[in-house]
């Protein structure tokens, strides 16, 4: 598996596939950046390279990992060798849809989309995939089982159903976050010490959350 970009989403699904059994030289990353090279080998001990093209003419399955805006021409600089290798190919860029990645790509490509969001960090991510007509069940096994490494995951039939993803569990943490936080502030307000205040909303959220994923009750009558 070839990460490209070693940003906090790629070094949280290579530490999860580590820790789910796979060997540190099945694992390669490149970034551009001398210190996020740095920190990965120190932390994860597994290859890091300066090059993009190390990466792609060596994986198997590639992980595009890169902010959506620079996606294009990175991956146009990819093409080549991607077009050689015909590794699958997993996104995990919010927004850019696979036509347009296939295409950038050079065509022709198995690609699965994904949508993981920041609990993905501390391995309880939640996230929705979407595969391309050339992507077959074990390719989209394979590309499951790179994102249950840091969570659940959930299969799509429809790509336009990822805009619904991204605003449900991919910027869902931040509205269950505000509210923890007017929860915490509020009770400052009224007289808690700060360290009692965030126990109990953070606790509290926790619990709710634990209700509703292990109770048989629908979350408005809990």
């Amino acid at each position: 598996i070839g990460f490209i970009g070693a940003g906090n989403m790629a070094r949280s699904l290579a530490s999860g596939l580590l820790k789910n059994g796979w060997g540190k030289n099945q694992i390669i990353l490149s970034d551009s950046e001398p210190s996020q090279r740095q920190a990965i080998e120190s932390v994860l001990g597994v290859k890091i390279f300066a090059d993009n093209q190390a990466v792609a003419v060596q994986a198997d399955i590639l992980v595009l990992a890169v902010k959506p805006q620079v996606l294009g021409e990175v991956a146009v600089t990819l093409a080549p060798a991607v077009q050689k290798k015909k590794p699958l190919v997993v996104s995990i860029a919010a927004g850019v849809r696979l036509e347009d990645l296939d295409r950038w790509l050079g065509g022709g490509l198995a690609i699965v989309r994904a949508m993981p969001n920041t609990a993905a960090l501390i391995g309880s991510g939640a996230s929705g995939l979407y595969a391309n007509e050339r992507t077959n069940e074990s390719m989209r096994n394979h590309a499951e089982s790179i994102l249950r490494a840091v969570g659940t995951t959930a299969g799509l039939q429809d790509e336009t159903l990822m805009d619904v993803v991204t605003a449900v569990s991919g910027s869902g943490p931040a509205y269950i976050l505000l509210v923890i936080e007017a929860l915490e502030k509020a009770a400052i307000h009224h007289g808690l010490d700060h360290a009692t205040a965030r126990l109990l909303a953070i606790e509290t959220a926790y619990g709710a959350a634990k209700m509703a994923l292990e109770g048989n009750e629908e979350p408005a009558t809990l």
